[in-house]
Formats: structure tokens, C-alpha cells, sequence
């Protein structure tokens, strides 16, 4: 709450051409993959990797030994535990938002109709990964951009310029000239709102008679 954020906005304004990499990334195998991509490519474009203090000891933030020595960089995650029959409103986010999305869960409900997509890579913006993992899930009705940040920070502006293959909403704090609040206690009330949000949005009756 006392942080200012690393200005992700920043770096996606003066993204363009193909003229460096950003990412994300969520697994620690992923992570691996993102930088042995880097030395093995045969071209070389500059990487930014934005990675929170929160994963380096987060409990579920970690990766099978196969999972590191099999495979290669994922752009997009798909959701491991959606059922998509049963999927009606998709949420595409970057970072730890997705842990801390899946924590409260468990205070809010399960929810089945959600499917909880990252990307793990935002620029160059892998459209047709996207593509790909949406093939699946053909009963969608809502689409949201999910992001911690303030609306008018994090890759909201960038994401909704970019990826138009789908009608994105977007669920965040309200914005505000500050990145941080700079009070524990505010920051934890602003937390509250925000998943209220995501959780309201993920039923869609309640959600018609509140957002």
C-alpha cells in the first residue's frame, strides 16, 4: 500500500513496432522459458519482465520439474480448473491478481461460470494465442480486462486499444493521480471494492443490478 507501482503504462505507451518485449509472468517455469527464449532466439529485441516480491514466496506460485524441462514460453495461460460448458464471463488478466483472485474464492464463492485467462506476455500483445484458448469456450457473454491498478494506470489503456477480438469491459480501482494510497487501511478498503467487482461480475444477475 506504500509502494508506487513499477508504471507498467509507461512501458506499454512507448511499445510499438515490435520494439522490445513485456511481460508478466505467473509460474516459475514460465519465467524460465521467457528467458531461455531470450538467449536462443536468433534475433535480440530488449525484455522487460515485471515480477512482483509476492511470487518469489507465494505458496502456490510454483512449477513442476517437468514443467521446466518440458515445453516452452506460454504467451497466455488458459484457466487449469474452468469447465467450459459452464463458462459465461472470461477475465483476462496479467500478474498476481490472478493468486489473489483465486484466494478469495473461497469467501466469495466458487463460481464455475468464470475462466481466468493470463497473459503472460503483453507486448508484442499475442493475438493469436488468445484466439486459440477462446475457441473453447463458445457460451461466453462477458469479457473483462482485470487489473489491480487504477483504471487509468496499469495495461488497461493498452489492452483496450489492442485487443479487440472481444467486447472487453474493464474491472479495477477507480483512478487516481497516486499509484499508491500510502495507507494500509485504505488500500485494504480499496482491495474490498475491487473484488466485490470481479465477484459481482462473475454473476451476472447481480451484477446487472450493481455495476
Amino acid at each position: 500500500a506504500e509502494h508506487s507501482s513499477a508504471r507498467i503504462e509507461r512501458f506499454l505507451q512507448t511499445s510499438t513496432d515490435n520494439n522490445w518485449q513485456i511481460a508478466n509472468c505467473t509460474t516459475p517455469a514460465n519465467f524460465f522459458h521467457l528467458l531461455r527464449r531470450q538467449q536462443h532466439r536468433n534475433f535480440r529485441k530488449p525484455l522487460v519482465h515485471f515480477s512482483p516480491k509476492k511470487l518469489l514466496r507465494y505458496p502456490t506460485c510454483v512449477s513442476t520439474l517437468e514443467e521446466f524441462t518440458q515445453g516452452g514460453f506460454q504467451e497466455v495461460l488458459d484457466d487449469p480448473n474452468a469447465k467450459a460448458g459452464k463458462v459465461d464471463t472470461i477475465m483476462f488478466m496479467s500478474g498476481k491478481i490472478y493468486y489473489e483472485i483465486l484466494e478469495r474464492k473461497a469467501e466469495y464463492g466458487e463460481f464455475e461460470n468464470i475462466a481466468l485467462i493470463r497473459l503472460e506476455q503483453l507486448n508484442p500483445l499475442p493475438i493469436p494465442q488468445v484466439k486459440e484458448v477462446l475457441k473453447k469456450y463458445k457460451g461466453t457473454k462477458k469479457y473483462y480486462w482485470v487489473q489491480e491498478e487504477p483504471e487509468n494506470m496499469g495495461a488497461w489503456s493498452f489492452i483496450a486499444r489492442k485487443l479487440r477480438v472481444v467486447p472487453l469491459d474493464v474491472i479495477s480501482r477507480h483512478e487516481t493521480s497516486s499509484p499508491a494510497t500510502g495507507s494500509p487501511k485504505r488500500h485494504e478498503k480499496r482491495s474490498k471494492i475491487l473484488y466485490d467487482k470481479i465477484f459481482a461480475c462473475a454473476d451476472l444477475k447481480k451484477a446487472a443490478a450493481t455495476i
